[in-house]
């Protein structure tokens, strides 16, 4: 678990503070937020440096604007939802970079509030230029990392700034994001259960295969659990399966025996001939799986058995859905899990991307431990990899 400096070891009266947020908000066609749940992540950093002195410079991407000013892609609606949640004013800034920033920066009082314009308007900055890196360092005396979320990627605002502006270090977020996640791997309370779910097993082959070193049981539902399935020899309709990953599915199946992990994959289904909304959903067993029909979530046996697993963990971790939970009648799978960990006494990580949107679609969001606000950044994480801008920030 990487032992980084922190907000809270730092004084920042006085100092320009450069503080990589992540503001990559869904926006309306009327540029109106729709979910401003990664705007509030960011509140307690932000209000941190206010009220302790600091001139608070804050950047973010938003989009995928490929180096080109998209009057769509600016982050203007964000500093008005921001000034709004504060009661304080933010100050829009025309660009990241360059002279006129550079005015409004010598300008800016102790506790004042600078958003830059969206960093992706520049090519360099997802191409972690030098140039560009020295250009945003020179805005500001240090540097915090609050952005979980873009913290797997080797950008010129998440690493290459830490080259040219230290301390560099990590915001509240990213903070408890490595407690968390960290702790997780490293020292989990016991019993120490995994949910994954997804369509995919190439997506976490390399999740699994790290996971299965450190937990007592793995449950496994989603479209990767026919591939599964059909790796131990079951008939599995017309699912979602990756044939070209049933040899490993099978390695994966000897390697939990061997290390006394147990491996659960579904007894029961929720199917439906063709994946439609409004298709007509029955209840098959893994013996009787009829052949024209394709699994699309987990049924209610599984449901119990995997509610049974996560009602005496000590830890559970879940990452990706156990069926198709857009279509409500194939939802009950998804949020049966999202109750079963509510519920436990466990510590909860959801870790990003769907798992998160089930958790806030069934209004459960308050009753988890912690929820990761970076899908790509946790899953690598939990596959063990290195993540440039956490490793990038200055050791304790």
């Amino acid at each position: 678990m990487p032992n980084k400096l922190s907000i809270s070891d730092i004084d920042v009266r006085g100092k320009k503070v450069f503080c990589r947020v992540d503001f990559n908000v869904p926006l309306d066609e009327h540029q109106h937020i729709t979910d401003d749940t990664r705007i509030v992540a960011a509140l307690p950093t932000i209000r941190h440096i206010i009220h302790h002195g600091g001139k608070l410079i804050l950047a973010s991407h938003l989009g995928r604007p490929k180096g080109k000013i998209q009057e769509k892609m600016s982050l203007a609606p964000v500093a008005t939802l921001l000034a709004k949640l504060l009661g304080t004013p933010v100050t829009m800034a025309p660009d990241c970079i360059g002279a006129r920033v550079e005015t409004l920066i010598a300008a800016m009082a102790e506790g004042d509030i600078l958003l830059l314009e969206n960093l992706r308007f520049h090519l360099e900055e997802e191409k972690n230029d030098a140039d560009f890196s020295a250009k945003l360092a020179k805005l500001a005396d240090l540097y915090v990392n609050d952005a979980f979320g873009t913290a797997h990627r080797a950008h010129a605002s998440t690493e290459g700034i830490t080259h040219f502006l230290k301390p560099a270090v990590a915001g509240f977020l990213i903070d408890k994001e490595l407690q968390y996640l960290g702790r997780a791997l490293e020292q989990p309370q016991r019993p120490f259960v995994a949910v994954l779910g997804g369509a995919k097993v190439s997506d976490k082959i390399t999740v699994i295969n790290n996971l299965l070193n450190k937990v007592n049981a793995l449950l496994i539902g989603g479209g990767m659990a026919y591939t599964f399935l059909k790796a131990q020899g079951y008939s599995v309709g017309t699912s979602l399966v990756e044939n070209d990953q049933t040899d490993l599915a099978v390695q994966l199946l000897e390697k939990a025996k061997t290390l006394g992990v147990n491996l659960l994959l579904p007894c029961d289904h929720v199917v439906a001939p063709a994946f439609d909304k409004d298709s007509p959903a029955t209840i098959c067993d893994n013996d009787n799986f009829p052949a024209d029909q394709m699994g699309l979530d987990i049924g209610p046996k599984t449901v119990q058995l995997y509610e049974q697993q996560m009602a005496t963990a000590g830890t559970v971790i879940w990452n990706g859905p156990m069926g198709v939970f857009e279509f409500p009648a194939f939802a009950n799978g998804t949020f049966k899990v999202a109750e079963a960990l509510a519920n436990s006494k466990a510590i909860s990580i959801i870790g990003g991307g769907d798992s998160v949107a089930a958790v806030n679609q069934a209004g459960l969001n308050d009753k988890m431990s912690h929820i990761s606000t970076g899908g790509g950044a946790s899953l690598e994480f939990l596959e063990g990899k290195t993540l440039p801008g956490i490793a990038a920030l200055t050791n304790k």
